[in-house]
């Protein structure tokens, strides 16, 4: 019986530790000047099909249901909790503008610099990346940024991953990876 006390305690300790993290985020994005970084929601798959075109979503891998209830779930959390949103960025990619859009509506703004960059040479990821970074530094409010991107985006700018609709709530650094405060789920 013991093993399994451990277990139940441990699993619960869990569940603590994650609603923590989550209230965490909640309190850092209710700061003046917050930044989130989601993951798109869930669209199967990994990159594109060679056939991919920029402006036919046709081409691309989109959002499956599962991946448009994450997104509708991620803008009534922020709804239900009054987070002010100054802006809302997203990349060019399809399932990006999907999420942005089913969460946060009709503001979403296209911003080239958080577009993937899935399988492109060293220097223009670095070089993207640099943008990118200059966005966020810029970012004083009022409301909260939230960017819409990709796992390979957030990874290069803070170092860390995201699951599929996953936000990252980051600090911007004098250089080098953001530091990541707090993640929340949808």
């Amino acid at each position: 019986m013991r093993p399994l006390a451990r277990l139940l305690f441990a699993t619960w300790l869990c569940f603590v530790a994650m609603a923590s993290l989550a209230a965490d985020a909640w309190t850092e994005l209710a700061k003046p000047g917050a930044i989130v970084l989601f993951r798109h929601a869930t669209a199967p798959g990994v990159g594109d099909p060679q056939n991919f075109r920029l402006d036919d979503c046709s081409t691309q891998r989109n959002l499956n249901e599962q991946g448009r209830a994450e997104s509708r779930r991620l803008g009534e959390q922020f709804r239900q909790r009054g987070v002010a949103i100054g802006a809302v960025l997203s990349s060019q990619w399809c399932r990006t503008r999907e999420t942005a859009r089913l969460a946060f509506g009709d503001r979403v703004r296209d911003e080239p610099a958080f577009n993937s960059f899935f399988g492109r040479a060293a220097d223009d990821r670095s070089a993207q990346t640099e943008r990118a970074r200059r966005i966020l530094r810029e970012w004083k409010g009022p409301g909260v940024l939230v960017v819409v991107t990709h796992q390979v985006n957030i990874t290069g700018l803070t170092d860390h991953g995201a699951m599929s609709a996953e936000g990252v709530v980051v600090e911007p650094t004098a250089k080098g990876p953001f530091r990541v405060v707090a993640n929340l789920q949808p």
